[in-house]
Order: C-alpha cells, then structure tokens, then sequence
C-alpha cells in the first residue's frame, strides 16, 4: 500500500533542466535581478509555473537580509474592527510590495495565545510586525523589540519605547457625550467595559462618563468585563427606569441592547436612546441607521504599515504615538428624551 506523504517540491536545478539554462540563470530570471535576456526569463517563467514552483521565502531572506513579508498579530478575526484593519493593512503593505502573514483567531487571542503567535511570526523571519491585539500588554511586548521593528495598532501604548497608532477614544468619547447631551438627556446610563479587557473602549467610556458630568447630565455608569456583557446592562437600565439614553462601547454591543430593547417591547429612539462606537462595515450601513462614532480605521492602518516600513529602512520615527481622530455617525438611535419613566412603564 502505497504511503502518501509530503513530495518534494520543484528546485531551481530543476528548473534549469527544464528550460535549458543555468541555475544562475534561473536566480536572476526570477529574482529579476542581473542582466537575463527576455526569451530566457519567458522560458524559465513557463517551466516555473508549469512545475508548480514556489521560492522559497526564508532561503532568499538569508540572501538578501529581507523576506518582504509583514507578520500581523490580530486578536479576532470575526471582530468587524479587527477584520477591516487587517484588510486595509493588507492593501497597503501590497501597494509597497510587501505579503502579509497573520497570527489570529476566529474567537478572542488570549495572552499566551499571542505570545505564541508574536513567536512564530518572528521565527518566519518577518521584516517587522503589527500588533493588533488588545490582550498583549506592553511588558510583554517589549522584549521582542531588539528582534524585529514593532508597531503596535489600535491602541495608545503605555511604553513610551512602543510606536503605537490609535483612534483617539477619549476624543472620541468627548464627542459622542457632547451629542448626547445636545440632544437633551439629562440622565444617561453608560455602559464601562474593565480596561484589562480592552484599554480603548474604558477609555472612551471614561470620556463619555466625564464629558456628561461636566456639562451636569448625571451619568450612570454600568460596569462590565467585555462589550458582549452589555446586554446583561441594559436589562438593568430598563429596570431602573431612570435613564433615557444608553451609551454602549461599540456597534455591536449597541445591536445586542437594542435587541434587548425590542424584547421588551421598546423602541429606539422614541422609548430610549442609544449609541454605538466604531461605525466600521455592515454596521455602519445607513439602512440600519446606528448613531455611533467613526474610526479612521483606514487611516489606523495605512500609517500602522508606513510607520512599520520605515523602522524597517531605519528611517527615524519622531512621533511614536499617533493619536488620529475619529467623527461621529449620525443615525437614528438617538432622539430627545421621552418622558421618565416612559420606558419602564411600557
């Protein structure tokens, strides 16, 4: 009985024969460097392809220093702000003729979960990495600097030593409260998620919580360990019956309290206000109308990858944390406030 197993691969001298040239000649003709004639590279090109070639990426690093590849940690895939960084970080990097190579999960990146994935890409030998995971604190990251040049995105990092790209959540923040405000609620509840899960959203939280006080909105503050508990705080904002706006830490935190809302037979805006954070995807679609605060995820990412590439060619960094702004999404989830006690009596 025959055993399958892993076949080797086409080589370079493999290569060679078939075209009928040196093997010198095929390095040059696919690396595209040296002096190779136009009928030579046609013809190592079409037994490349024909054979199923594929370079090795880490033997040409050792060469040439260089795998023109980026290692990306993320801490969940199916998140909508985690996915759509990655995407716009993909774009980018290829524009500079980079591949991207991604450590992930389809649930939350636990700690030593990215300590190993933050491992493996550095054995792949990867020109640098991004670090987009909430979960890896920056004493743990640190370490890792003298290896490879680090960025780390989505979040203000705490070690001045750290190049770091973010939204600005306590602007962020700021601004979603001033619009709540103006809208004029005078008692909001705000739903704060612990910072050991994700720094940002209790950041903006902390904003949000602040803001309304300073302009004299009492703030009721709903503490959580992660946004997807916020359902749970919702249920006793409705019991409470005093607040007439919820402010929730993300767009999909936001979809599950006013899931929880229409259960119990409530409507927003006209019974209770709510908002949401990050307007990224599907989410931030104008037929679902979500009063929520825009990203610059885009930009998040183009400048995560241009900070990285120039680290990468040794270029000085001046400022190593970019805090960019966000705006905010007008949508239909926020109205003037009903009458107290409206919500709870329905």
């Amino acid at each position: 009985m025959e055993t399958l197993g892993k076949s080797r691969g086409p080589t370079i001298k493999d290569i060679a024969q078939a075209a009928g040239v040196s093997k010198s000649a095929v390095s040059r003709a696919l690396l595209g460097q040296g002096e190779v004639s136009q009928d030579t590279r046609e013809r190592v090109e079409r037994a490349a392809r024909e054979m199923g070639y594929v370079a090795n990426a880490m033997a040409r690093g050792l060469v040439s220093s260089s795998t023109h590849t980026l290692g990306v940690v993320l801490r969940d895939v199916a998140n909508p702000f985690y996915a759509n960084l990655y995407a716009a970080m993909q774009r980018e990097a290829e524009k500079h003729g980079y591949r991207v190579v991604t450590a992930t999960s389809a649930g939350e990146l636990e700690l030593e979960d990215a300590l190993g994935a933050l491992r493996t890409l550095i054995s792949l030998q990867v020109d640098g990495l991004v670090i987009a995971s909430a979960q890896l604190p920056s004493e743990d990251i640190v370490p890792f600097m003298g290896r490879v040049p680090i960025v780390v995105a989505g979040r203000r990092e705490s070690s001045a030593s750290i190049t770091s790209v973010y939204c600005d959540d306590e602007d962020g923040g700021q601004q979603m409260a001033d619009l709540v405000a103006a809208a004029g609620h005078r008692r909001v509840a705000v739903i704060l998620v612990d910072k050991s899960y994700s720094l940002s959203q209790n950041i903006r939280g902390l904003s949000m919580i602040d803001t309304l006080r300073s302009k004299g909105v009492a703030a009721d503050v709903y503490p959580v360990n992660s946004d997807s508990d916020a359902p749970v705080a919702a249920s006793s904002v409705i019991s409470h019956g005093a607040a007439t706006a919820v402010m929730c830490p993300t767009d999909a935190s936001l979809v599950a309290v006013l899931e929880v809302f229409r259960e119990l037979g409530l409507r927003a805006p006209e019974d209770i206000s709510a908002t949401g954070y990050d307007a990224l995807g599907p989410l931030a679609s104008p037929f679902l109308g979500l009063t929520s605060f825009h990203q610059p995820i885009e930009e998040i990412a183009t400048t995560s990858v241009d900070l990285l590439l120039d680290m990468i060619k040794g270029s000085q960094i001046r400022d190593r944390h970019v805090a960019l702004r966000g705006s905010v999404s007008a949508g239909r989830t926020l109205g003037p406030p009903r009458e107290p006690g409206a919500a709870s009596a329905r």
